[in-house]
């Protein structure tokens, strides 16, 4: 009896004594991981720290460069028509080369081979070296569907429709995992998809098959497409918020004549799919009679700082839709007065599908001399880009 209770007296001592070991094991774990995160994040606070200080030391025509994303010549060896002169208008700038921050391809700019296409690719960068100058990203708009400019040399890539029509989420993931990483093989870093607006009556005429459907669909494709292409290393360019109508925004400026309820609600995609840190997202020339009516989206410090930034919490790359088209030039927004208007509004990189920016660069090159408010837009916006070219490899901060 006397064993059985010195035995019931330590049993309880036994587990206390192994709860308590347990316990404490958690602590140290738990702090050990509280210490990496903060290692982490103070290195991250002195590494942004230190980009600051390079953006700041950088010449205004370089940061101003660096806000473009252009079209280019041919599809064989690169070559640039400007030179840093076009921005700063001094003669001394006559032989510095102007590349922007980025390069739209088009389908003309797509080689026959996958071979040539790396080579033409390859020589973008061979030609940023040589020059010193940090080299752009290069973007293609491979939605799928009738909107595929690798259909040459990638495997076939249905639309957004059908591929949410006729296959499961998982299998949707496989199917641009394959693009992405056909895309990374030829030098390709950014995808200027995929469209998220969902599809209704107002806008299925436009999008024609490139909207994944109804809000769930939009939300279950949408993501599993922008992982897909994100943990496979190329950037993901979500498009076009807040959204379009059924005119064609290269002819006509789209109206979204929806009620202020109405409308948040038809941009959740937006909200719910930005969630999974997207590289990039792209504003429309849509103007809404709802919010900050008679401006374009991609002019509007309501849509893009306001609501993008201060709202939503985005922290990614917003792009302006290009400042070319019809939309914008035919009401009122000549190119050089919308990249002032964009730049103003929070958007930090500028699309132009014409092959010289430099017009467009010097109104913000001598807006920037006289405004510091503006100045700081410009270093906060290449902030961003600098982040995602180091995060793309393009871009390795001494």
């Amino acid at each position: 009896m006397k064993f059985r209770s010195i035995l019931f007296f330590l049993i309880p001592l036994f587990f206390i004594s192994c709860t308590d070991k347990q316990t404490k094991k958690e602590i140290i774990n738990h702090q050990t991981q509280s210490n990496f995160n903060s290692y982490i994040i103070e290195n991250q606070k002195i590494h942004q720290a230190k980009l600051t200080d390079y953006i700041k030391n950088m010449p205004l025509e370089n940061k101003v460069a660096q806000l473009f994303i252009e079209n280019l010549e041919g599809n064989t060896k690169f070559r640039t028509y400007e030179n840093m002169k076009a921005i700063t208008d001094k003669d001394d700038d006559e032989e510095r080369p102007l590349v922007a921050g980025g390069y739209l391809f088009f389908s003309y700019n797509i080689a026959d081979s996958v071979q040539a296409q790396k080579d033409f690719n390859n020589s973008i960068n061979d030609y940023c070296r040589q020059n010193k100058i940090i080299p752009p990203y290069l973007a293609v708009d491979q939605e799928g569907g009738w909107v595929s400019r690798l259909k040459k040399l990638n495997t076939k890539l249905p639309s957004n429709q059908d591929v949410a029509k006729n296959n499961s989420i998982a299998q949707s993931y496989e199917i641009y995992r394959e693009q992405a990483l056909q895309m990374q093989s030829m030098g390709f870093h950014m995808n200027l998809a995929p469209v998220i607006e969902v599809c209704t009556p107002d806008n299925e005429d436009f999008l024609d098959g490139r909207s994944f459907g109804s809000f769930e669909q939009v939300l279950n494709y949408g993501r599993a497409c922008v992982n897909a292409y994100e943990n496979n290393h190329i950037a993901t360019v979500v498009k076009h918020f807040p959204g379009n109508t059924n005119t064609d925004p290269h002819t006509g400026l789209p109206e979204i004549k929806l009620s202020e309820a109405d409308l948040k609600e038809s941009v959740r995609s937006f909200e719910e799919i930005l969630k999974y840190n997207p590289s990039a997202i792209l504003m429309s020339h849509a103007r809404t009679s709802a919010i900050d009516p008679g401006v374009p989206a991609c002019l509007s410090k309501v849509w893009v700082t306001d609501i993008l930034r201060n709202t939503y919490k985005y922290q990614g790359i917003i792009f302006s839709d290009d400042i070319f088209m019809g939309a914008l030039a035919d009401n009122g927004y000549p190119p050089e007065k919308a990249a002032l208007m964009a730049i103003d509004a929070g958007v930090d990189c500028i699309m132009i599908s014409e092959k010289r920016f430099g017009k467009a660069a010097r109104v913000i090159y001598k807006k920037a001399q006289e405004d510091s408010d503006f100045a700081k837009k410009i270093d906060q916006a290449l902030l961003r880009i600098l982040e995602y070219k180091e995060k793309a490899g393009l871009f390795v901060l001494e």
